[in-house]
């Protein structure tokens, strides 16, 4: 299982090279804002077995608030030797709180990539369903086929609306 770290003490341990900190954020996050030296390692990658650093150091895991992280901790735990995986309380956000420095940060950052398709995919499904009744059923269909895209994304891994919104001009400074 992963031990729990206050950020305080992983910023000594990353500081001394006495430990590897992995991001588990998707890579759009990441580019947004992040401690300098992480690894980026997105959960959504497929696992490719162990991490591998080159040398026997505790691996810190962080998300965004260190929920996904713990959501996650037994699938993180078993990519590094046992007893060797740790969890940042609060995520990046309690790294943040605790004044540590931020990499990449930018206030103009685009919002995160699903925070988009959830916003566009629930205005086309709202869309939908007040055009079907206001002005004609055809457009429940609308709303019909933004749930089936949904549901294929969920199922498959493979979202459309996701690789369209990435190529969006907002988006294209984040990648």
């Amino acid at each position: 299982m992963l031990q729990p770290i206050a950020p305080d003490a992983a910023a000594r341990l990353l500081a001394e090279g006495h430990a590897l900190l992995v991001d588990v954020r998707e890579s759009d996050e990441f580019a947004a804002a992040h401690v300098g030296g992480a690894l980026s390692h997105p959960l959504s990658l497929p696992d490719a077995g162990p991490l591998a650093c080159g040398r026997a150091v505790p691996v810190i895991f962080t998300c965004q608030s260190g929920q996904r992280t713990n959501a996650n901790a037994a699938r993180l735990a078993g990519q590094v030797p046992a007893g060797m995986g740790m969890v940042l309380e609060g995520g990046l956000n309690g790294w943040a709180r605790a004044g540590l420095p931020l990499a990449g940060a930018r206030a103009a950052a685009p919002l995160p990539l699903m925070r988009q398709v959830q916003i566009v995919a629930g205005l086309l499904v709202l869309t939908g369903v007040v055009l079907g009744f206001a002005v004609a059923p055809g457009w429940f269909g609308l709303a019909g086929f933004v749930g089936a895209g949904l549901s294929f994304a969920g199922i498959s891994g493979w979202c459309g609306m996701a690789r369209v919104l990435a190529v969006m001009p907002w988006n294209r400074q984040a990648a």
